[in-house]
C-alpha cells in the first residue's frame, strides 16, 4: 500500500455547470450533491485505504492553491502541483508521473478527477485496488470502463477485445469520443463497448515510458524538471515549462496510441457529473419528478431541477422540464433539453457583461 500513490485532477473550471460553476470556485470546491462535503472532498475520501494521506497528489490550478489547502488541511506543499496555465490532461498527468517517479520509482499510480460521482464506494475500492495489483507486476496502462445502461451521447466510449485479455482485463481495440445517438446506440447494444470514465490507473515507470514513447516533447520538458522537483525551484522551472506544453488530452496522446492499454470492465453507480441534466439525474426527486436544492416553493411544476441559495424563498410556478440554477450575481433559466447552451450563455455573459459574471 506505500507503493499505492492516488493524482487527483482538479484544474478545470466546469463551464457546462455556469453559474453556479465559477472561475473562482468552480465545481470540484462545491458541495453540489447537497451532502456536506465538496466535490474534491469525496474524491479523497473515497480513496481512504487504498494509500496513505500522504501519498495524495491534487493538481490544479495556481487560481485554487488556497481553497485546495482550505478544503484539504492535511495536504502539504509539496502535494498540491499547481499549473500556471491550463495545458490539458497530458500534461497534468506528466507533471504529477514525473514528480511521484522522482520520489518512488515503484510507484503505483491512480489517476482520477475530482469532480465525479460514485455510489458504490466499496465496489469502486475493491476495482482500484484489483488494478493497482496488475500494474505492480505487468508493463500496461489500464483505464476503468464503466458499463453502460444507455445509449448515451455525452460520454466517450472504449471497445474492448474479448479474445484479448489478461484475467479481468481487457485489450483495448478502440476509443471513440461522444458519439452521435445512433452510434452510440450501436455500441451500447454490441455489448463490446464501455463508457469511458477518465480514470487510469499505471506504474510509475510504464506511464513514464508511454508519454516518452508517443509525447516525446512533453517527456523531454518534464524530465528535464525533475531535478526541481521537493526543492524551492520547483514552481518557477514548472511555470517555464507550462507555458512551452502543448495543449493535449492523455486519451488522444497516449491512450489511443499505445500497445498495452487495458480496460476493466466495472459498474460502481458512476457519473462524471458534467452537466445540469447529468445532476438531475443522479439527485433525489419529489413526486412531480423535481430536484430542489435551496428554499424552494413549487407549483404545478414538473422534471425540473431548481438549485439556489438557502436563504433566498424562491417561487417557481408552471415550469416543466427546466434548469433554474442561481448562484452570486447569475441567475439562469433554460430549457434543460438545451442545456448545452450553457457554455454559450457563459462566453456571452464574459463578452457582453464582464469578467465578474463567469
Amino acid at each position: 500500500m506505500n507503493n499505492n500513490y492516488v493524482v487527483i485532477m482538479a484544474g478545470g473550471i466546469g463551464s457546462r455547470f455556469w453559474p453556479f460553476s465559477r472561475e473562482k470556485r468552480p465545481k470540484q470546491f462545491q458541495d453540489i450533491l447537497g451532502v456536506g462535503r465538496t466535490m474534491i472532498q469525496q474524491t479523497v475520501d473515497r480513496f481512504e485505504g487504498v494509500c496513505p494521506k500522504e501519498n495524495i497528489y491534487i493538481v490544479t490550478s495556481k487560481d485554487y492553491k488556497e481553497i485546495t489547502k482550505e478544503q484539504l488541511p492535511f495536504l502539504s506543499d509539496d502535494q498540491i502541483l499547481l499549473e500556471p496555465c491550463r495545458r490539458n490532461t497530458a500534461p497534468c498527468v506528466a507533471y504529477a508521473a514525473y514528480k511521484i517517479g522522482k520520489k518512488d520509482p515503484d510507484a503505483n499510480i491512480v489517476v482520477a478527477p475530482a469532480d465525479h460521482v460514485i455510489l458504490d464506494v466499496p465496489e469502486f475500492q475493491l476495482r482500484v485496488e484489483k488494478a493497482l495489483h496488475y500494474v505492480a507486476t505487468h508493463d500496461i496502462l489500464i483505464t476503468l470502463g464503466i458499463r453502460p445502461n444507455r445509449p448515451d451521447t455525452g460520454y466517450g466510449y472504449i471497445q474492448a477485445l474479448n479474445d484479448e485479455r489478461l484475467e479481468v482485463l481487457y485489450k483495448v481495440k478502440t476509443f471513440t469520443e461522444k458519439p452521435n445517438e445512433e452510434l452510440a446506440r450501436a455500441f451500447v447494444l454490441s455489448g463490446d463497448f464501455v463508457w469511458n470514465a477518465g480514470i487510469f490507473v499505471w506504474n510509475a515507470k510504464a506511464i513514464k515510458k508511454a508519454i516518452e514513447t508517443h509525447l516525446q516533447d512533453v517527456h523531454q520538458l518534464f524530465s528535464s524538471a525533475e531535478e526541481s522537483f521537493y526543492t524551492s525551484s520547483e514552481e518557477q522551472k514548472i511555470d517555464e515549462l507550462y507555458h512551452q506544453c502543448r495543449d493535449i488530452s492523455i486519451d488522444y496522446g497516449i491512450m489511443e496510441h499505445a500497445e498495452n492499454v487495458y480496460v476493466m470492465r466495472t459498474d460502481f453507480g458512476w457519473s462524471d457529473l458534467g452537466t445540469w441534466k447529468s445532476l438531475y439525474e443522479q439527485a433525489d426527486k419529489n413526486q412531480e419528478e423535481n430536484v430542489l436544492h435551496g428554499n424552494v416553493m413549487s407549483y404545478e411544476t414538473f422534471n425540473t431541477i431548481v438549485k439556489t441559495p438557502k436563504d433566498k424563498l424562491v417561487v417557481v410556478q408552471g415550469l416543466e422540464n427546466y434548469i433554474v440554477a442561481e448562484y452570486d450575481n447569475v441567475l439562469m433559466i433554460c430549457e434543460k433539453d438545451h442545456e448545452q447552451r450553457v457554455k454559450q450563455f457563459l462566453a456571452n455573459a464574459k463578452d457582453q457583461k464582464g469578467k465578474e459574471f463567469v
